[in-house]
């Protein structure tokens, strides 16, 4: 097939995340097997215009702010006269509205949709912008078919007014070469928490700092680790020093690839304390070094989060019994260890190669046109 994809950051995108890793995932494997594909994403400093990364074909224009603008005129003057099968639009932030003007069939890649969460976590003209376009999301995209990375996304999008039948759960994958128990869980000695994940206010790291005082009553040796970095970390430092704990609390910044794994390996237990997620990869990643999770009771961490085998869930936002279900883990030996156990053995139910012929299965009946 010969494909064309719109995501607002690219593979090499200093904040590419998740939903950048699931889409490369997918795609370095469809060139592999034979076809073309093209990625439209914002430019960022230091970035050329035109790249390619793994054989896919990178081309960027605008920037964090005017991508969902930008890229559309892009497609039109460089490839509107091109015949694609296959539109693939990842709509992790305000829609590119492919629908109304890519001439191929569109299949709306989607992690997870931000809804009124907008507000609580973002300043308010930025929330406004992202939930009166997602709005609009089941008129523009009425006869697009939905590849998503969870059931909870999936109700979210039934819930907006989504026909179910258009909508195919394919989950996550996950490298599982690049992941390991280095540090066996028994052998963890030190009482330390991490949170792994972009610093910025929706991924909730704030929660963890302000769990953290009451752990410390009860668990006074604790350290958190927090592991990567986003526009947020000044703020975060200045809660951990008004809080008095900014001596238990280390800031890694971005981290390598060997540098999270050695951080996981000395972690006894992980948080994940967002409001939403399109499915927690940072969850399996933990879970595949033998760290079991606290996390919130959010969509997407309810399933990558197995209560009572592989962690704990709490209320998101209480931050009480977040603490708690820290104390918990760190307190029990025998929980702790039992929870990582099972912990391992639910990553490595992932890869991504599974992921991609689930996707790739959906791939087709989109470009055919087929919803089911």
């Amino acid at each position: 097939m010969n494909l064309i994809a719109f995501n607002w950051r690219d593979p090499k995108h200093p904040e590419a995340g998740g939903a950048e890793l699931h889409l490369f995932e997918i795609l370095r494997r469809a060139v592999r097997d034979g076809d073309r594909a093209v990625w439209l994403s914002e430019r960022f400093p230091g970035a050329a215009a035109d790249d390619r990364v793994e054989g896919i074909e990178v081309h960027r224009a605008g920037s964090w702010y005017n991508a969902h603008l930008a890229l559309g005129a892009l497609y039109r003057k460089r490839f509107r006269e091109e015949r694609f099968d296959l539109v693939l639009e990842d709509i992790n932030k305000v829609p590119f509205f492919t629908p109304l003007f890519a001439k191929a069939p569109v299949l709306a890649v989607i992690p997870h949709l931000f809804g009124g969460a907008a507000f609580r976590e973002a300043s308010l003209p930025v929330a406004a912008v992202v939930w009166a376009h997602e709005s609009l999301i089941p008129f523009v995209y009425r006869r697009v078919p939905f590849l998503v990375i969870s059931e909870s996304t999936r109700d979210d999008l039934a819930r907006r007014g989504v026909d179910p039948r258009r909508i195919s759960v394919v989950r996550c994958g996950l490298t599982q070469e690049d992941y390991s128990v280095t540090v066996p869980p028994e052998d963890r000695c030190d009482p330390t928490i991490i949170f792994l994940g972009r610093l910025r206010r929706y991924k909730g790291a704030q929660h963890a700092i302000r769990a953290l005082p009451r752990v410390l009553a009860q668990v006074p040796a604790a350290k958190l680790i927090v592991a990567g970095d986003g526009p947020y970390r000044p703020e975060l430092e200045a809660l951990a020093r008004s809080l008095g704990v900014a001596e238990r609390v280390t800031f890694l910044g971005a981290v390598s690839q060997r540098e999270k794994v050695a951080a996981l390996n000395q972690a006894q237990v992980a948080v994940a304390p967002s409001p939403k997620e399109g499915w927690g990869l940072t969850v399996i990643e933990a879970n595949a070094c033998g760290v079991p999770v606290v996390a919130s009771r959010s969509p997407g961490l309810i399933e990558s989060v197995r209560e009572g085998e592989t962690g704990i869930l709490a209320p998101h936002g209480d931050e009480a019994a977040l603490a708690d279900g820290l104390i918990r883990l760190l307190t029990d030996r025998d929980l702790r260890l039992k929870q990582a156990k099972a912990a391992i053995a639910w990553a490595k139910t992932f890869d991504w190669e599974t992921c991609y012929r689930g996707s790739r299965a959906v791939m087709e009946r989109a470009a055919a046109r087929k919803i089911a």
